[in-house]
């Protein structure tokens, strides 16, 4: 083996790695053109908007009541030790709102909607459909991408929010049966606490992480290779890479809003 193979290797990665992104980059730019521009497919749009927001509402609602509940739990043992269980309200709420709600929204979402999307559109590459819509001068991207990415960038936020509220009930719950709070007290102290910077940064984070769900979604689905093995390869790219995007987003978006 060559001396200079590991320095090889390490160039054909980083090549490679350079190449996607430029491809991401290029279906990027090739979507957002489309999106100002019509037509909409409103059918599709609106058939995208009930699969992606309203049928992924009871796994996100699950996850997140759960998420509260447990960090309710998780809180108060670690304020135990410093005599301040009482702070109980005030962080599960900030850290359901900013953090957590939106956050696991996104990744949930990611798990079912971009496997999803990817795995419907990487099967009409294989069996022709794309092509099809191109001989009867259908723009794939106006009639594939454009409705998927515009119903997550709206749907995500509407999910994030009720999941916001559903763990923050979760919190409650767990805090007023087992940890003896005052319910009244609970809820003063959780609305008394919350700002609208919190809540919208919530929303825009959510926003964000839809746009990345559906976007991963779609570009792996066209990406796909001929055969099976094509669309599954294709439908574990799309969950992988959505769900370290919607992380990184989150770690620029949170500076964006909370760095003094």
């Amino acid at each position: 083996m060559s001396p200079l193979s590991p320095v090889a290797a390490i160039g054909r990665s980083t090549l490679h790695l350079l190449a996607m992104i430029g491809r991401v980059t290029r279906y990027l730019g090739e979507t957002l053109s489309h999106i100002v521009r019509p037509p909409l497919y409103w059918r599709e749009f609106l058939a995208q908007l009930m699969f992606i927001g309203y049928l992924s509402l009871p796994v996100v609602g699950l996850t997140l009541v759960f998420t509260g509940g447990a960090l309710a739990l998780q809180i108060y043992a670690g304020g135990a030790r410093f005599n301040a269980e009482a702070v109980v309200p005030q962080i599960v709420a900030i850290g359901m709102v900013r953090e957590l709600g939106p956050v696991l929204t996104g990744l949930m979402v990611a798990g079912r909607v971009s496997a999803a999307i990817a795995a419907e559109i990487g099967t009409m590459k294989v069996t022709e459909q794309i092509d099809a819509l191109t001989t009867l001068s259908t723009n794939p991207m106006k009639y594939l991408t454009v409705p998927r990415v515009l119903a997550a960038t709206l749907a995500v936020p509407a999910l994030a929010a009720v999941g916001n509220v559903i763990g923050v009930m979760g919190g409650y719950l767990v805090a007023v049966t087992r940890l003896g709070f005052n319910p009244t007290t609970y809820i003063k102290n959780t609305v008394d606490f919350l700002e609208a910077s919190d809540i919208v940064s919530s929303l825009v984070k959510a926003a964000a992480f839809g746009f990345i769900v559906a976007l991963m979604g779609c570009y792996h689905g066209m990406q796909s290779g001929r055969g099976a093995q094509g669309v599954g390869r294709a439908t574990t790219n799309a969950v992988v890479s959505a769900s370290v995007l919607i992380l990184a987003a989150n770690f620029v978006l949170t500076g964006v809003f909370f760095t003094e």
